[in-house]
């Protein structure tokens, strides 16, 4: 299956994000910790150039824990604050203050010498659609002020928020970029929901994602007890052993697929990374700084 997806609120959305950078300070990109190579726009490192910049690897509960680390360490090695954070859950978030202070010190450090004791940062929480964006703000001023939901395109418009007496940020509606790279990149943001379910096809989505690597391909098996059932033999069996089967007695391949998949995206297979950093796929020539 060919994956892209590009609805035309994403240029307005680009427009818009290409003024709001000029009065901001900061940029905190949100990505998806098990994908954070492919879940990064490149066109916001163009887009941001000159600016403060911040990494978070949301979602790090669903993913491997070594990855997470040195996915931290790779970021922090060229030159770009990262903290991996669980936004549902509230974690990660205690020195995020912190964090945004120590982004922001040049320009902290230039207000102070200009005589400005109440120095305002002003933050662009940025990212595709689907990896956290309005859930971190929620969970980091600790009320409900953005629009949330557990599928792409929640966030329609801009809104400043403030936080404390000094920082401000800007929830952002997530944009992808006009042509993937390859097709793997659109598997791996079709298959932790960044791409609208709407315009895929459930069954070809689960047999991409089994063939993502070996490792994946055999925690998914051994998880299901279906180690000797390949491609499409695989959803037939899931379907039966689900109770997931049609009037007719036929198994219900398609529903089978959507609850893999829904299984997959929730990590009840346990803690999955898909990229690495120097994974051939994950190249870091697709950083640039």
């Amino acid at each position: 299956m060919n994956y892209q997806w590009y609805p035309g609120h994403m240029t307005k959305a680009k427009r818009q994000m290409q003024e709001d950078i000029k009065i901001i300070d900061l940029i905190i990109e949100i990505v998806d910790a098990r994908i954070p190579v492919a879940s990064r726009n490149p066109d916001i490192d163009d887009l941001g150039r000159g600016k403060a910049r911040m990494i978070l690897l949301n979602k790090s509960d669903l993913s491997d824990p070594s990855a997470n680390k040195a996915w931290k360490e790779y970021f922090e090695s060229n030159g770009i604050i990262c903290a991996e954070i669980d936004s549902k859950n509230k974690n990660g978030l205690k020195d995020m203050r912190g964090l945004i202070e120590k982004a922001c010190i040049a320009k902290l450090e230039r207000d102070k010498k200009r005589g400005i004791k109440n120095s305002i940062v002003r933050a662009m929480i940025v990212g595709i659609p689907n990896v956290g964006k309005s859930t971190f703000i929620n969970a980091f001023v600790g009320k409900n002020m953005a629009k949330t939901g557990n599928k792409p395109g929640v966030t329609k418009g801009r809104q400043w928020i403030k936080v404390g007496k000094n920082i401000e940020l800007l929830d952002t509606p997530g944009i992808l970029w006009p042509k993937f790279d390859d097709n793997i990149t659109g598997l791996k943001l079709a298959s932790v929901g960044s791409i609208n379910d709407e315009i895929i096809v459930a069954e070809e989505l689960a047999l991409d994602i089994l063939g993502l690597s070996d490792a994946v391909n055999d925690r998914i098996r051994t998880y299901y007890g279906l180690k000797d059932k390949d491609g499409y033999e695989f959803l037939q069996s899931l379907a039966i052993k689900r109770g997931c089967v049609k009037k007719a007695g036929e198994p219900d391949t398609e529903k089978a697929a959507k609850l893999f998949i829904d299984d997959f995206r929730s990590g009840k297979l346990g803690r999955i990374s898909l990229e690495l950093p120097g994974d051939k796929i994950a190249d870091q020539e697709r950083y640039h700084d």
